[in-house]
C-alpha cells in the first residue's frame, strides 16, 4: 500500500502533482491544507479558490462575505494567488433546489453532502482541469491510501472527532485519484497548532456548524416559509391511529424527531415514525416505535465499484447513518436498482433524504460506499 504523496510521505516525490487547486472556505482547516501544499510543492504550484455557492444573505457556513475576505487573506499570506469560482447557479440547481423540494415531499436532505457530490468533487475537479492543475486539495478530515495494484481507498480521518469520511463517502476512483486532503492525518489540535505556528489568521476562527444557506437569526422556518407554504398537519398516534393534536408545519418535521412531539399517557416522549406530507399527517410513537431494522437506498454510489460479495449474495458492512454517528454491523443485498440494509440490531430511523454511509467490516476506517435512504 502506498500513500497520496502528500508531506509526510516517504513517496512524496513519487506521486505528488504539479499544480494543486486548493480550495479555500475561509476556515482553518482549508488554511492549513493550503500552508503544507506549499510547504511541500512551492508557492508557485499552489493556488488557492473560494467557491461562491449561495448567492442570498449568508451569517454562518462557509457562504458569507466574510468567509471569502478570511480565504483571500490567508492566501495573501502563503504568498500564492487566489481565485473566487461562481457556482452559484449550479448550487441552486442541485443543492437548494433539492433541498426545499425535499422538505415540501417529506423528505430531509443532506445539503453538505449534495454540495460535496455536485460542486466540490464535480464542478471544481472539472474546472481545475480545465485550468490546468493536477489535482483539488479541500480541507476535509479524511485521508486517501492508493494499494499496490493502484486502487484509491477512501479512509476515516485521523482525529476520530472530526472524521468527515461520511460526508465524502459517495466519492469514486476517478474523484479520489485527483484529490488530496492535507489535514487528514492530523487531530483538530495539529491544525490549530499549525495554523498559529504559522500564524494564519483563521488559527482560532471557530467551525462553522449551521448550513450556508440558512440565516441563524430565521432558521429553517423562515427559509423554507419564504420559498414554500408551509402546512399545519395533524399527529397520529403510531399503533392506534388516533389524533393527538396539531403540528405548525408538517413540512419542518422530520423523521426520528422528538422535540416538540410531546409525552404519552404513559409519560414518555414521542417520536416522528413517518412524514405524510400531501396527507399533512405526521405519525408519532414511543421509543421502541422509532426503531427499525431495515432501511431501502437509492443513488447508490461505490467507492471501486460494487463489491463481488453483492454478486447475487450479501455483503458484510458497517453503517453509519449521520455525520457523527456510530458505525453498526448490517448485512446489506441489492434490490430495486439500489440497496436493502438489514442492522444486525434495531436502529433509529434514518429519515429519507438522509445518506447511509457503508464501511468494510475488516477494515472499518474504510469507505466502501453509501446511499440516499428512500
Amino acid at each position: 500500500m502506498r500513500s497520496h504523496g502528500f508531506p509526510g510521505s516517504s513517496t512524496a516525490c513519487e506521486t505528488r502533482p504539479v499544480r494543486v487547486l486548493v480550495a479555500m472556505s475561509g476556515g482553518v482547516d482549508s488554511s492549513v491544507a493550503a500552508a503544507l501544499l506549499v510547504e511541500s510543492h512551492g508557492a508557485d504550484h499552489v493556488v488557492g479558490a473560494t467557491l461562491k455557492l449561495w448567492g442570498g444573505d449568508a451569517d454562518s457556513g462557509c457562504c458569507s462575505v466574510a468567509d471569502v475576505d478570511d480565504a483571500r487573506r490567508v492566501a495573501d499570506q502563503l504568498d500564492i494567488v487566489h481565485h473566487v469560482f461562481n457556482f452559484s447557479a449550479d448550487f441552486d440547481a442541485h443543492v437548494v433546489e433539492p433541498y426545499v423540494a425535499g422538505h415540501v415531499e417529506g423528505r430531509t436532505p443532506n445539503p453538505c453532502i449534495e454540495c460535496n457530490r455536485h460542486l466540490k468533487f464535480d464542478r471544481l475537479l472539472d474546472r481545475a482541469a480545465e485550468l490546468g492543475f493536477d489535482a483539488v486539495a479541500t480541507g476535509h478530515h479524511a485521508r486517501t491510501v492508493r494499494d499496490d495494484d493502484g486502487t484509491w481507498r477512501l479512509l476515516r480521518g485521523a482525529d476520530p472527532a472530526k472524521d468527515q469520511s461520511y460526508v465524502l463517502s459517495m466519492l469514486g476512483q476517478d474523484q479520489l485519484s485527483r484529490t488530496i486532503f492535507p489535514v487528514g492525518s492530523m487531530t483538530k489540535t495539529d491544525v490549530r497548532v499549525t495554523a498559529a505556528r504559522l500564524g494564519l489568521r483563521t488559527a482560532a476562527k471557530p467551525d462553522s456548524q449551521d448550513v450556508c444557506f440558512i440565516r441563524s437569526d430565521a432558521g429553517r422556518a423562515g427559509f423554507l416559509g419564504d420559498r414554500v407554504p408551509l402546512h399545519p398537519g395533524r399527529l397520529v398516534d403510531h399503533d392506534s391511529g388516533a389524533d393527538l393534536g396539531e403540528v405548525a408545519a408538517v413540512e419542518l418535521v422530520t423523521v426520528g424527531q422528538r422535540r416538540g412531539m410531546g409525552h404519552g399517557t404513559d409519560g414518555r416522549r414521542r417520536f416522528v415514525t413517518a412524514v405524510d406530507v400531501p396527507a399533512r399527517r405526521v405519525t408519532i410513537g414511543p421509543p421502541e416505535a422509532s426503531y427499525a431494522s431495515v432501511l431501502a437506498l437509492h443513488t447508490v454510489a461505490w467507492v471501486d465499484g460494487a463489491p463481488g460479495a453483492l454478486s447475487g449474495g450479501v455483503l458484510a458492512a458497517l453503517a453509519q447513518c449521520s455525520a457523527h454517528g456510530v458505525s453498526v454491523a448490517c448485512n446489506v443485498r441489492t434490490a430495486d436498482e439500489g440497496l436493502v440494509v438489514t442492522f444486525a440490531a434495531p436502529q433509529r430511523r434514518v429519515a429519507p433524504g438522509q445518506t447511509v454511509a457503508l464501511y468494510d467490516s475488516g477494515r472499518p476506517d474504510s469507505v466502501v460506499g453509501s446511499g440516499v435512504v428512500r
